[in-house]
């Protein structure tokens, strides 16, 4: 019996991208998007040392603003955002080997001191580069490129989870954990679908995603190597192998 997985990204080509995985590795695929984005208007600086861009809706927002990096070295959190760049004609001088906030600070090393950086991201971003940047001695700016909110009518996911009906859940990001959570408690099922994701294989993104999930109440089954949906995706599509 093919497994039902639900899957949590923006309703565009990545949600689109990501049925159709799931669909190719035997899944029944449940589409229920927890993030929107609303696009603030604002463009990175381009008086930077560094320019930090941490997701492929942030270089979008940076392309269409007609951002120019100037002289400063540009920097990916993970290889998908870094492809993204050089698909828009950005050079891509720095993705460390962790993708996330604390392998960037490790990366930038002693460098940071002393740097302008700037960071253009979500209102959502973690604190860990920010902070990690300025203890490190950089001077930092952030730049909020579009916000997150949870879209109208999501939660079909905890329903199915309180009925005891879904098999596993994809978690691609802290916030989709919460907004999940969030879309359960506004249809009276939080509890219950706490219960069903016991019974179900949950798997994350990577490590915050995890910590956050956990410290939610949310036991974690799957955190793939690399920070990546398609691996996501075939690590939790293997446990109903």
């Amino acid at each position: 019996m093919k497994p039902t997985i639900a899957v949590f990204r923006p309703d565009d080509e990545r949600l689109a991208d990501a049925v159709a995985l799931l669909e190719s590795l035997g899944a029944v695929p449940v589409g229920d998007p927890m993030l929107e984005v609303a696009p603030t208007g604002a463009a990175p600086r381009g008086d930077a040392d560094y320019a930090i861009l941490t997701s492929k809706t942030g270089v979008e927002l940076a392309a269409d603003a007609g951002w120019n990096p100037g002289d400063a070295l540009v920097c990916a959190i993970g290889e998908a955002t870094a492809g993204h760049l050089a698909e828009h004609g950005y050079p891509v001088d720095l993705v460390p080997e962790e993708f996330s906030s604390a392998g960037l600070v490790a990366a930038l090393g002693d460098d940071a001191a002393g740097a302008r950086v700037e960071v253009a991201r979500s209102d959502h971003g973690s604190d860990v580069l920010l902070d990690g940047l300025n203890n490190a001695g950089a001077y930092v700016h952030e730049t909020v490129l579009y916000e997150l909110t949870r879209p109208e009518g999501s939660g079909e996911s905890a329903t199915l989870a309180a009925a005891g009906d879904l098999d596993a859940a994809l978690f691609t990001s802290s916030l989709t954990v919460e907004n999940f959570l969030d879309a359960a408690a506004a249809r009276g099922v939080r509890d219950a679908a706490l219960a069903g994701l016991d019974g179900a294989v949950v798997g994350c993104i990577g490590a915050p995603t995890r910590e956050t999930a956990e410290g939610l109440g949310i036991a974690v089954d799957v955190v793939p190597d690399e920070a990546d949906f398609g691996a996501l995706a075939r690590a939790v599509a293997a446990r109903f192998d």
